[in-house]
């Protein structure tokens, strides 16, 4: 048995390398975070976050409002803007090594848990850009520690605390209900279903209710919007994916040889003498995987899962290395971590020039694929999504200062999906532009605006020039095709859309905004 001393040194030891490894992170996701541009999402909730509520069409409010006072403190930059993300994905790594040192994992398996996170493409590229997802990864990554803690030294006392992170989760992101359910499933099917008749575990319960109940009473306020937003996602947006398919996108998203590690994990919760007794762990994993099958989620979903999973591997891993002829695996598991990691770094992170993203792409031969129900151009999604919007708003401006003084105080400028309302509205204020309407997701919430209809400026609802006339013509005396806006690594969609003068509405606004409405 070791001295306590050395127990308390070997502890320093660790934590510093673990607070090393997260320092790493920050600096790696702050360094590229001006790199490209703002991300569509990013300016949509930069517009959310200037009407302040308790729920939006497709989010809780929580990550709204801390961009909120994130923007009061720090301002607009990519870099303030970035600057949470990176925080949250550094935490995640610091954490994912106390889960494995909560396993029994000494400073190698701590080590190694920490750096499979670092390096998973799934959980770094949530990091790159502001968004609900990368804090659901922090609060999911709280709740297993708290639950890991609350069962492995058994403190039921701590459930209050678990259910304040999980009702804060709520808020954030509905998804860490996936990982309630994967966890009382867990609880029910081992020896731990001992807390399920604890107090403090139904006080928990009550806690997370309360604390997510303001959002609830949003949504029967507002006719529960995120219903029909999620359910318009699964059936005409999310690609369909087979339960393979989900399998293999897993193995994509978290990494090649991370994925040895997660499934090295699960056989640990599973099979091993010391993982067994934790066996609930890998229950949660199975029922969530399952349900996210059934639900048609997208692959980047259950990331937030695998922290314990890789915990869970680097403990077998650090276990049988310990044997005689077997000290090998360490110095082979770090390095292929480290040249898998900086393989798919580029990927994740721009930390490329986009021409030389392009071509490294080519020669990889990893040809971007869609999540999403939309053809792909040069760049990934989450890359093309990062490009034209300030020139778009620039664009958008030219027509607008081509108007009359007169047809400028009254212009509306109507455009087709959220990302094009919130460019205009980011970027449109230097260039003397009214606010955007639009009828995508909140948009539409927000309303109609007071408008004369006597001129609009709209974008066409497709890159099809005929097409797009036809859809706008029917409502307007008079509508004129004055500008087509094209960028070489946008999405396709975005590419090529025509820019109308529309004068002489034939209808009110408010009359025909309820057909306006596109949830999804």
């Amino acid at each position: 048995m070791e001295e306590k001393g050395s127990k308390i040194r070997s502890g320093i030891s660790a934590t510093a390398l673990l607070v090393g490894l997260a320092a790493l992170r920050l600096v790696l996701t702050l360094a590229f975070s001006g790199r490209y541009g703002y991300f569509r999402d990013e300016l949509y909730y930069i517009a959310c976050s200037d009407h302040l509520a308790f729920g939006y069409v497709d989010q809780p409010p929580l990550s709204i409002g801390l961009l909120a006072i994130n923007r009061a403190l720090f301002g607009d930059s990519l870099f303030a803007l970035r600057l949470l993300p990176a925080i949250a994905g550094a935490v995640i790594v610091f954490l994912s090594g106390l889960i494995a040192r909560k396993l029994g994992a000494g400073k190698f398996g701590q080590a190694l848990t920490a750096l499979a996170v670092f390096i998973s493409p799934g959980l770094l590229s949530q990091s790159r850009y502001y968004s609900m997802n990368i804090l659901d990864i922090l609060f999911w990554t709280v709740a297993v520690y708290l639950a890991l803690v609350i069962v492995k030294d058994d403190r039921p006392g701590l459930w209050p605390l678990f259910g304040v992170v999980v009702g804060l989760g709520l808020m954030n992101k509905y998804s860490i209900g996936f990982l309630v359910v994967g966890l009382v499933a867990g609880l029910l099917l081992t020896s731990s279903r001992k807390h399920l008749a604890k107090a403090s575990f139904w006080i928990a319960a009550a806690l997370a209710a309360l604390i997510f109940l303001p959002h609830v009473l949003w949504e029967v306020r507002t006719g529960f919007p995120s219903l029909e937003f999620m359910r318009n996602a699964s059936l005409y947006k999310n690609m369909p994916v087979s339960p393979l398919g989900f399998f293999l996108a897993q193995v994509m998203e978290v990494g090649f040889v991370q994925a040895l590690l997660w499934l090295a994990g699960l056989g640990y919760f599973f099979f091993h003498q010391e993982g067994k007794k934790l066996r609930l762990f890998g229950w949660m994993f199975v029922v969530v995987f399952l349900i996210m099958i059934a639900t048609r989620a997208k692959a980047y979903y259950l990331a937030p899962i695998y922290p314990i999973l890789l915990a869970g591997g680097a403990v077998l891993i650090e276990t049988l290395s310990v044997r005689a002829g077997r000290r090998w695996l360490r110095p082979v598991a770090v390095v292929l971590l480290v040249a898998g990691g900086a393989l798919v770094v580029p990927f994740v992170i721009p930390v490329l020039p986009v021409e030389s993203y392009i071509t490294y792409q080519n020669f990889m031969g990893l040809t971007p694929a869609p999540e999403e129900r939309h053809e792909i151009g040069v760049l990934p999604q989450h890359y093309a999504d990062m490009f034209g919007w300030e020139e778009m708003t620039a664009m958008v401006a030219k027509v607008y200062q081509s108007l009359s003084p007169e047809e400028r105080a009254g212009c509306l400028i109507y455009v087709r999906n959220y990302g094009e309302a919130g460019a205009i509205d980011f970027f449109g204020e230097k260039y003397g532009l009214p606010k955007a309407s639009c009828g995508h997701n909140n948009y539409w919430l927000w309303g109609p605006p007071d408008w004369d209809g006597k001129v609009a400026i709209i974008f066409g609802d497709s890159n099809d020039l005929e097409e797009s006339t036809k859809d706008v013509a029917p409502g307007f005396v008079t509508v004129e095709h004055v500008a087509t806006f094209t960028h070489k690594y946008v999405m396709p969609y975005e590419n090529g859309r025509p820019i109308f003068v529309c004068r002489g509405a034939k209808g009110n606004i408010k009359d025909i905004w309820p057909r306006e409405k596109g949830f999804g």
